[in-house]
């Protein structure tokens, strides 16, 4: 009799903790499922709506390159991408180049060139076929037409043109550090970072000075001589930021996307960096 009841008692306590694990799991399962779902929404802006305020997008003009002979100018990618972010995010963007008129983009970054470099880049490509688009590139303003007053952000178009145009350059020092200094976002990426070398505040000091930033790397630069099989730029622009007091410059992995936000200063490290710097932009516009 004895048997019989310590039999029933393990059988019974094996159909318990069964079920009990099969419960367990089922919740589980369904926490999992519940964990599982993921919602995202984002404002798109729809063609014809009055746009939020203006963004100043700032260009290299067409020059040359004294280190390859190559005739240089800005990145597509970097000018379409983050183009493409503030449009969706309803504002409306003005071009001006560091002597107006006229700016040509790099051909290794024309998705058309037949190197094919930049092949994979549709939305430059899609902006290539816009009349208006084509308009803006030949119609840039000069630095001295512009009204900061007029604008709610100021975005630096990266290339291989900045090296020279940008660099020492008095008058676009000025003009980023008039936005910076009145708190509207101010974004730098890839090359066009150089200007933040030399770029100084109202009161005298660097305007990284305190700072985290980014801009083209070492090893990318590396990257870009060892295919062209020359030195390519002047001088590599973290190089010199290393060499800067009190300021922290950073990099990520070469050529992946990485911006960084520091108060209202915002770099990107390259040419796939853009839409990240303006999605920051945007971020900092909408609070």
């Amino acid at each position: 009799m004895k048997l019989h009841v310590f039999l029933f008692a393990i059988l019974t306590f094996y159909v318990f903790s069964s079920c009990q694990s099969q419960t367990l799991n089922q919740s589980k399962k369904e926490s999992e499922m519940t964990s599982a779902v993921n919602e995202v929404n984002q404002y798109v802006h729809a063609h014809g709506m009055s746009y939020k305020g203006k963004i100043l997008m700032v260009a290299s003009s067409p020059t040359v390159s004294k280190q390859t002979g190559w005739p240089i100018g800005f990145w597509a990618a970097e000018l379409t991408h983050p183009l493409h972010i503030f449009q969706e995010a309803g504002y409306e963007v003005e071009l001006a180049s560091t002597k107006g008129g006229k700016i040509t983009m790099d051909s290794y970054s024309d998705p058309t060139d037949a190197s094919g470099y930049s092949a994979h880049d549709v939305i430059s490509l899609g902006y290539m076929q816009l009349d208006w688009f084509n308009q803006m590139l030949d119609n840039t303003k000069t630095l001295t037409e512009v009204n900061a007053n007029d604008y709610a952000a100021i975005f630096l178009v990266g290339g291989q043109g900045p090296m020279y145009t940008f660099k020492g350059n008095h008058d676009l020092e000025k003009l980023f550090t008039q936005f910076y200094e009145s708190g509207k976002p101010s974004a730098a990426v890839c090359h066009s970072a150089t200007l933040l070398l030399e770029a100084k505040k109202s009161d005298g000091a660097l305007l990284v000075e305190g700072k985290t930033w980014t801009g083209f790397a070492n090893a990318e630069e590396e990257y870009a001589d060892k295919a062209v099989g020359q030195k390519i730029q002047p001088y590599w622009i973290e190089e010199e930021a290393r060499k800067l007091p009190n300021t922290t410059f950073k990099v990520a992995a070469p050529f992946s996307s990485y911006a960084i936000e520091d108060g209202n200063l915002i770099t990107g490290q390259q040419q796939n960096s853009g839409a990240a710097a303006a999605k920051l932009v945007v971020q900092q516009l909408s609070k």
